[in-house]
């Protein structure tokens, strides 16, 4: 039987190449039209393991994404980097200078916005997904009007690319995660990347002491991503990456932390991918 695997999006979208990428072959690619409705899927086990994506190396963190995760008890297995390659496609026979308005996610167009500088004529409009506003377009068959999205999308839904790569850097990448409803298995592979989450009482210095925690159990920390709590106003929650070389490291570290914290939850134990 084929893995479930939930992605955000349609088929051609960034999340659907990495599904691809990630498992080859032997899936099963369940659309869904936002974020939220991935998450919940998963949880309620409509769907085997699901991907999503957590931040941008030019627009930086999805941070309702986080909230998403913790909200509904996700655990993450895995991670995924992919260089991101913007387009500009629509319907043949149309140069540039033909187009009025552009539609794509707000994260790509964000990714693209030196280019539209160069093309004040065109107005950006934000859409839920950036294959489905291709696949919009080729379907209607609207003319004047492009979207932004992967070469695949092209490709899938008959558009022609006016423009190659228009992302601002080129060496933009996006960073997916992998997620599940349990918490990953060593299974022979090693496990040495962690997420977690945690609540710290208003004391000063308390966040430093969980770094120090962090560095004395040899924890390098990759990333760190605060959010507010929304029912205690002024309050945060800290997300945290570690990556670690003894796993017997890093369960002494959890150890310690689970006395210093008000709330520890471990978001997943997985390899880290970014080698």
């Amino acid at each position: 039987m084929n893995k479930k695997v939930g992605i955000q999006g349609i088929k051609g979208s960034f999340h659907h190449l990495v599904a691809m990428d990630y498992y080859h072959r032997g899936i099963d690619v369940m659309e869904h039209m936002s974020f939220h409705e991935l998450a919940q899927k998963l949880a309620a086990k409509e769907t085997d393991v699901a991907v999503m994506a957590i931040e941008n190396s030019i627009a930086g963190s999805i941070l309702p994404n986080y909230a998403l995760i913790n909200e509904y008890g996700l655990s993450i297995v895995g991670e995924y980097y992919t260089p991101v390659n913007m387009n500009l496609m629509a319907l043949k026979g149309q140069k540039i200078e033909d187009i009025k308005k552009v539609f794509s996610h707000p994260m790509a167009l964000l990714q693209c916005k030196e280019f539209f500088k160069k093309h004040p004529h065109i107005k950006l409009i934000e859409d839920a997904d950036t294959a489905e506003a291709a696949k919009r377009i080729a379907r209607e068959g609207k003319m004047k009007v492009a979207a932004v999205a992967s070469p695949a999308a092209a490709e899938l839904y008959g558009l022609e690319i006016l423009a190659k790569e228009i992302h601002t850097i080129k060496s933009n990448a996006t960073r997916f995660l992998i997620l599940g409803t349990e918490r990953q298995k060593p299974n022979g592979e090693k496990l040495d990347k962690a997420s977690l989450k945690f609540d710290l009482k208003s004391e000063r210095g308390s966040l430093v002491s969980v770094l120090n925690i962090l560095r004395d159990c040899y924890l390098d920390m990759t990333k760190i991503q605060s959010l507010p709590i929304i029912d205690e106003p002024w309050k945060y929650s800290f997300f945290v990456d570690v990556v670690f070389e003894r796993h017997e490291d890093f369960e002494k570290a959890i150890d310690v932390l689970k006395l210093m914290t008000e709330e520890l939850k471990v978001l997943g134990v997985y390899k880290n991918n970014l080698v």
